[in-house]
């Protein structure tokens, strides 16, 4: 038998029965639908985190270092240290944060410091903060060398505080008061926040929050502890590569350098890097996908299991018709060829259908879960439609062995 009229004759069986075949491949298009879903929702659910992580800062390593010798510097210490692994390092700044309630006033303004969600967090950093936390500068400038080395009151805003403080107006060279100590404006950093979006449950509310959070910021020089912190020396700093290879290199070498210069008697120090905990975090998440693909794949087995019921089937109401075709000499080949196009052909024809459902599915779950346009990848599609003919021919493989084996004499005298 030739391979087209095969198809033919498999075409032929499942329009002859239209409704038994819909029903059969009900089976396939729940499967295929439920594991494009699934892992798209588990995909939707990583590119939120990543939103978050990139917010962090990409390519950094963050450096913890504290001293009881009052006499070490540790921040400038640490500072021509990274100038020296230039093969590696961009930048570094002090990541110093001011722990106690500011009061950031601009004329009859004044910021709330009630709320953590809308607070505004004051930071102090040197001219490479931007550069180390992935800021931007939408307008003015950032904080410059000679701000740190001559104690220049200045300051570089969020665009969530820059918006709250003066609305539409420039905030370029306005002063605002900071515990009432002038501090001139010199930059407006861009919203780290916008376009960003994620999903609708609270945890996922819980990462775009975080991220706004980092809107609502000033910078000033990190000279600047003598008014903050009661004059504490800053322990936290960030240090940017030049890509994910140094990242190792580099906790390495200022994990030797600190140990040199703090030593375990005079203070303590950590380094550590967020790519490590996104790398522990796209491990579990590559582990949820596969186990949210595992769940779905199970209505996949039900629908395969489908196929062969409707299969067996197919076999006994065509067995006069099998035992004719193997009395005028069909191979068994044939035999078993015409069953498995069949077979592929039901899988096949559902897994499109699977896959049309599977697309609406993603779209409607990435916009009530994820306020966004989820689209399943290409190798999702592709593996659900290869999937999907591979169980026709496995779940379509016993009855067309079944079909081929049986003797031309006995098949003949079935009614």
């Amino acid at each position: 038998m030739k391979l087209g009229q095969a198809f033919k004759m498999a075409a032929k069986s499942i329009f002859s029965n239209i409704g038994r075949s819909a029903l059969t491949m009900l089976g396939i298009i729940i499967g295929l639908a439920a594991v494009i879903i699934l892992v798209s929702y588990a995909q939707g659910q990583n590119a939120a985190m990543r939103a978050y992580y990139e917010s962090m800062g990409t390519n950094t390593v963050e450096v913890y270092a504290y001293t009881w010798d009052s006499s070490l510097d540790v921040s400038k210490s640490l500072y021509n240290y990274c100038l020296g692994l230039d093969n590696l390092v961009m930048g570094f700044t002090p990541s110093g944060q001011v722990y106690t309630d500011a009061k950031i006033s601009y004329g009859s303004k004044t910021l709330p410091t009630d709320d953590y969600q809308t607070a505004t967090t004051l930071y102090l950093g040197n001219d490479q903060y931007g550069l180390c936390n992935d800021y931007q500068i939408a307008r003015g400038r950032e904080l410059s060398f000679l701000d740190m080395e001559k104690l220049n009151q200045v300051c570089v805003l969020g665009s969530a505080t820059a918006e709250e403080l003066f609305s539409f107006a420039d905030p370029l060279d306005k002063t605002i008061t900071i515990n009432g100590i002038p501090f001139r404006v010199v930059g407006v950093y861009e919203s780290k926040s916008k376009g960003v979006k994620v999903g609708t449950k609270e945890e996922d509310q819980y990462l775009l929050d975080e991220i706004k959070r980092k809107d609502r910021m000033i910078l000033i020089p990190y000279t600047m502890t003598r008014y903050f912190n009661s004059n504490q020396p800053i322990d936290q700093f960030v240090v940017k590569v030049k890509n994910s290879d140094a990242i190792a290199p580099t906790v390495t070498s200022l994990n030797g350098f600190l140990s040199g210069l703090i030593g375990e008697q005079n203070g303590s120090y950590g380094v550590t890097s967020p790519q490590t905990y996104q790398k522990e975090q796209n491990q579990a998440d590559a582990m949820q996908q596969r186990f949210l693909g595992g769940i779905a794949a199970i209505s996949l087995l039900v629908g395969g299991i489908g196929i062969m019921n409707i299969m067996l089937v197919t076999v006994t109401e065509r067995t006069r018709e099998i035992g004719i075709r193997k009395a005028i000499g069909a191979e068994r080949r044939s035999i078993i060829v015409q069953f498995l196009i069949e077979a592929a052909m039901i899988c096949g024809i559902g897994g499109l259908f699977g896959i049309v459902v599977g697309y609406i599915g993603t779209l409607i779950v990435g916009k009530l879960s994820f306020n966004m346009i989820l689209i399943p990848s290409p190798g999702v599609t592709l593996g659900a439609a290869a999937i999907s003919v591979a169980l026709g021919i496995i779940f379509g493989m016993y009855p067309a062995i079944k079909a081929s084996g049986l003797q031309p004499v006995v098949a003949l005298r079935a009614d």
